[in-house]
């Protein structure tokens, strides 16, 4: 049973004969900036396991970029989706309410840690359109026209969402971009400046805020602050909750609205329903949360939650679309949460982080290249570097770790601002002998990169 197996490579070569043939009609039919470095071409998937065209068995530690926290092919999933599927694929929300868009909204704004009692919410497709319509809803409440970002930060790929991402090799030729977007410095400590105590970093964070005012926008100006809980793409850096404490404080004297991006920290991912739970428990919270990836399983979908105030506060018409809240994503999410909550995936998260953070941290203290681990729950990262001292990064060596893996029918994945970091995002119902199983390949793949330097 594909569920529980265990990698398998049954080929001479990867990519296998079926899967190459595939792979070369790809490049001939799509434009090559869809990158793949992978040698997978998928037949079907099951919990955390890939089997190829080939017959190859992979073990998935990417999950489609943190979309399949559930796995993939849950079979109460796929039931929902059948049973609305026949009653109707499609109703555009602005024309015909439908119960599934109603009840998911009613259950986010039951769970969502934002400020506020009565909270609403409204669903988009993507998560950059999650984060365009947040900074939207944000702008609408405050009436102030600037935002303020992070370095390391990934919003998405829209005209906005470009310009609100840090790493401009994701914005090649595609300007000129919106005005009114300002970056300050997200802190990451493992590269704090040389000599600087813990104790002094979340003043030197916050001063690049406070800068923007000084340099850039007015704090009056500045309709929302927007920040991830965790950075993705930024190399899996979680923001420090006494920076979190800080920039909330800041926020609320120059009323500014605190947007979290739980794109890929959400369901589950980090050891919370979402990452913000962690705020909560701090005793602060977001004004508005953008979220997607993992809300229903694969199918897409986003949502936009904050309390009601700040949501009645756009004009008739300019949020919403075609597609928004579509009814087969909306019965897939509402499975999706119902069963998370049922079989404790969160808990599940913390388990699975704790014995990857175990594992890496051991490789840390064996190999020189790894410097720095970190991460929150089941949302782990890794980071490679040349030399511990300098923390130069080693893109190269991440490469090749990363293809080695592959090789031996383990995906993993790159992420950071130097391209140095492999990102743990497999699905949280991978069983016991995956999890050891796929920890073994990625230390060979290590240990064998070192050697062939």
């Amino acid at each position: 049973m594909l569920r529980t197996a265990l990698p398998k490579i049954i080929t001479d070569t990867l990519p296998g004969p079926k899967a190459k043939a595939l792979i070369d009609r790809r490049a001939a039919a799509v434009p090559s900036s869809i990158r793949c470095g992978y040698p997978v071409a998928i037949e079907r998937g099951e919990g955390a396991m890939i089997e190829d065209v080939d017959g190859n068995y992979f073990l998935d530690w990417i999950g489609g970029v943190g979309v399949l926290n559930i796995g993939y092919s849950q079979p109460e999933i796929v039931e929902a989706v059948k049973n609305q599927a026949d009653k109707y694929f499609h109703g555009m929300f602005n024309i015909v309410t439908h119960e599934g868009y109603v009840a998911l909204a009613e259950k986010l704004a039951q769970i969502a840690p934002v400020k506020g009692e009565k909270k609403k919410v409204f669903f988009a497709n993507s998560g950059a359109e999650a984060d365009e319509n947040a900074v939207k809803v944000a702008k609408a409440f405050t009436k102030r026209p600037n935002i303020i970002v992070f370095s390391g930060a990934f919003h998405g790929r829209t005209n906005l969402t470009m310009s609100m991402t840090s790493k401009k090799a994701y914005a090649v030729d595609m300007g000129p971009f919106p005005e009114g977007i300002y970056r300050a410095q997200f802190p990451n400590y493992y590269r704090k400046p040389e000599g600087m105590p813990e104790s002094a970093l979340v003043a030197y964070y916050m001063k690049s805020i406070t800068d923007v005012f000084e340099q850039c926008a007015p704090a009056d100006t500045i309709a929302a602050v927007v920040v991830e809980p965790l950075q993705g793409e930024g190399g899996f850096i979680p923001a420090p909750m006494e920076w979190v404490k800080a920039v909330r404080a800041l926020c609320d004297e120059h009323e500014i609205m605190l947007v979290a991006d739980e794109v890929q920290s959400g369901f589950c991912r980090t050891g919370r329903m979402f990452a913000t739970e962690y705020w909560k428990e701090a005793g602060v919270q977001p004004d508005i949360i953008a979220t997607a990836k993992s809300i229903a399983a694969g199918v897409p979908l986003s949502a936009i939650i904050a309390r009601e105030e700040i949501m009645e506060a756009p004009a008739a018409g300019t949020i919403g679309g075609t597609y928004c809240g579509n009814p087969l994503a909306c019965a897939a999410s509402l499975k999706t949460i119902e069963i998370m909550e049922r079989d404790h995936l969160a808990e599940r998260s913390c388990e699975i982080g704790e014995k990857v953070m175990e594992r890496y941290k051991a490789m840390m203290e064996k190999y020189p290249v790894i410097g720095d681990v970190r991460g929150l729950g089941g949302m782990v990262g890794i980071e490679f570097v040349k030399d511990k001292a300098t923390k130069e990064p080693a893109p190269e060596l991440t490469s090749a770790v990363v293809q080695e893996c592959a090789q031996n029918g383990l995906l993993v994945e790159g992420a950071g601002t130097y391209n140095n970091v492999i990102r743990f995002l497999a699905p949280l119902v991978m069983t016991e002998e995956q999890l050891a199983a796929g920890l073994d390949i990625f230390e060979a793949a290590v240990a064998k990169c070192i050697s062939c330097k």
